[in-house]
């Protein structure tokens, strides 16, 4: 599979995953701190950013398995991940298949049960037709700090701090990625996230307290079905904790996927 891809920085590499709707840009506000110790390779998923949709079914299993053709194409089995939201899911799928080696996984989806899916799709759905509907004035919402408050709250606990470029490509990325309505009913209503005690690398997982699409009480379930995972809290952050807390969340990373594998609590 093409994916769509930037590389920056030198060292060993380490593959960075958005979520659903976003692009390789997602990771800007950390893209310098890594790079700065790491060859960074940021990724498009097949129907995000510039790599084009995929012919059959978009799913986290269709997913992984474009991923993992993409890391045998450029000989990076075994690289070190990390992935945000929908990406924090789709780097432990491939960790729990054995594809990837340490992982760092934010706000991972996957996790949700009974009205939880509801929510997640409730409130997602009308957003995302939103974004859509406001793309004409796109570029002055983002520029104001009122209108990031009023367009990123359920992204991001700090929205009025945040950068106006990164928030306004995301929500471009939002709007114009093919893949978003099949994956958004897939990730609310399909198969939850299954899970291993048998990892390749180590599994670093970081969830903001103030995180308003994957709860934060879904940790515990993550930690149930990655038993041999560390979890991590990110104080007074949202879904988007490399966005809210940026040094922290690179520093996170860097550590989480460090060979000596350095604590992550």
């Amino acid at each position: 599979m093409k994916l769509n891809y930037r590389r920056r920085g030198t060292g060993e590499p380490l593959l960075l995953v958005h979520g659903l709707g976003g692009s390789w840009r997602t990771w800007t506000p950390v893209l310098d701190a890594l790079a700065a110790e790491r060859e960074v390779i940021a990724v498009d998923l097949p129907g995000h950013g510039e790599t084009p949709s995929l012919s059959g079914e978009v799913s986290i299993d269709t997913l992984a398995t474009a991923v993992t053709s993409f890391l045998e194409a450029h000989d990076l089995e075994g690289v070190d991940v990390v992935g945000n939201s929908m990406g924090g899911r789709l780097v432990l799928e491939l960790a729990r298949r054995g594809t990837v080696g340490s992982t760092v996984a934010l706000a991972p989806g996957g996790f949700w049960s009974g009205w939880e899916r509801y929510f997640f799709y409730a409130t997602l759905a009308p957003s995302i037709r939103l974004v859509r509907l406001l793309q004409p004035v796109m570029g002055r919402l983002t520029a104001s700090a009122v209108g990031r408050t009023l367009l990123l709250a359920q992204l991001s606990a700090r929205p009025r701090e945040l950068p106006a470029d990164v928030t306004r490509e995301e929500m471009r990325t939002f709007a114009d990625s093919p893949a978003f309505d099949e994956l958004l009913r897939r990730l609310a209503f399909g198969p939850g996230q299954s899970g291993t005690d048998s990892a390749p690398g180590s599994i670093v997982i970081g969830w903001g307290r103030k995180d308003r699409v994957t709860l934060p009480r879904q940790a515990k379930r993550a930690l149930n079905r990655f038993p041999n995972a560390q979890l991590y809290w990110f104080e007074g952050c949202g879904h988007y904790p490399h966005w809210d807390a940026p040094e922290e969340a690179a520093r996170l990373i860097l550590a989480g996927t460090a060979d000596d594998e350095s604590d992550g609590s």
